[in-house]
């Protein structure tokens, strides 16, 4: 069983692994700590981009001759195959280290059998330490390499009443810039955004990642993908600009269900295939709709402003839902205020995918 210590320093793990959140796709985040032979900490490292160097060699190259007879501390499993990097889970065993503590084996076939290899060798192995922790703050990654599709997080903002646009079809500005904020930096973070043709063709949005003070890009650039059945996205709109990679992904190129839409099962496959393991749905209502209808979402994510409209566009339009008894129940895991402004994130408690 993990020491009250050992405990402890999984938390440390985990706020190391976070710094890796939006960089590390299509990778998983990873924190690591070394505790030398008497317990004190001599390591630590985070998975800080793909094809970089693994959570544990960078906490092994601080510990250096320390980590001989003592203790890892690490997030995921570590690695067990050679890919742009050697395995961990040998790197771990020419290091000398006696005991490795893990948090969630790693569920990918390819990757997985590092604490059996450990073992062997003769190194203590103890897993499920903080687990639930850890998996909340990896749920991203964890989850799409288990379904081979994207997390998706339907994001939205609406007055308190449910409206996205006023009765006059306005909807600049329903939040407030501290909201706005915020979700130009979970966009950062994400591996694509996606909206539907009509939110193109209704407010030619740019969906990009940027600092609203002064304009400028983030470094990194989502994916932006356009669900749009019949191929109506204008050839000068601002999503087909050079600031980011744009897929317009059609019914011809990918199929369609029974009423002709872009198969959403299908388009997420392939996104996973283009290596997004976090998707951002932005809009629109009918989108929002469709995808929840499929059991596809798996987060929501909502900007309430303080504000009421009484007509206008709903946020959510036909969700599969006819009947109280059918309602799509969520579970609230966060409600802060940002701004003026609530931020809610939740999840569903009935997916279907």
């Amino acid at each position: 069983m993990a020491s009250q210590a050992e405990v402890a320093v999984m938390g440390r793990a985990v706020e190391l692994a976070a710094r890796g959140l939006g960089t590390t796709s299509p990778n998983p985040v990873v924190g690591c700590v070394i505790l030398d032979a008497s317990g004190a900490v001599v390591g630590e490292g985070f998975h800080a981009y793909a094809g970089g160097p693994h959570a544990e060699i960078v906490a092994l190259a601080q510990a250096g001759e320390r980590a001989r007879g003592g203790t890892v501390v690490v997030t995921l499993e570590p690695c067990n195959h050679h890919g742009q990097t050697g395995p961990c889970s040998t790197a771990l065993v020419n290091a000398g280290v006696a005991r490795v503590v893990i948090a969630v084996t790693d569920p990918t076939t390819s990757a997985a059998g590092g604490a059996e290899r450990l073992r062997r060798a003769g190194v203590e192995v103890e897993v499920g330490v903080r687990e639930a922790e850890v998996e909340a703050g990896n749920i991203a990654w964890l989850t799409a390499v288990r379904r081979r599709r994207p997390f998706l997080i339907w994001k939205y903002a609406a007055t308190l009443d449910g409206r996205s646009a006023a009765a006059d079809g306005t909807s600049m500005w329903i939040t407030s810039e501290a909201a706005r904020m915020d979700v130009h930096s979970h966009r950062s973070t994400a591996d694509a955004v996606l909206v539907g043709v009509g939110t193109v063709l209704a407010d030619n949005p740019q969906l990009t990642a940027r600092n609203l003070r002064d304009g400028s890009l983030a470094i990194r650039q989502p994916l932006r993908v356009v669900v749009d059945s019949e191929g109506r996205t204008p050839a000068d709109a601002r999503i087909r600009d050079q600031a980011a990679p744009t897929w317009v992904a059609t019914a011809a190129e990918l199929g369609s269900d029974e009423r002709g839409q872009v198969n959403l099962a299908d388009l997420l496959s392939r996104l996973y295939e283009r290596d997004v393991r976090a998707a951002l749905l932005e809009g629109g209502p009918r989108l929002a709709g469709a995808f929840l209808a499929a059991g596809l979402v798996d987060q929501v994510v909502g900007y309430l402003a303080p504000r009421l409209l009484g007509a206008g566009s709903a946020a959510l339009i036909d969700a599969g839902v006819h009947t109280v008894a059918d309602a799509i129940e969520l579970e609230f895991t966060d409600i802060t205020r940002v701004g003026p402004d609530l931020r809610f994130t939740a999840v569903p408690r009935n997916v279907k995918g």
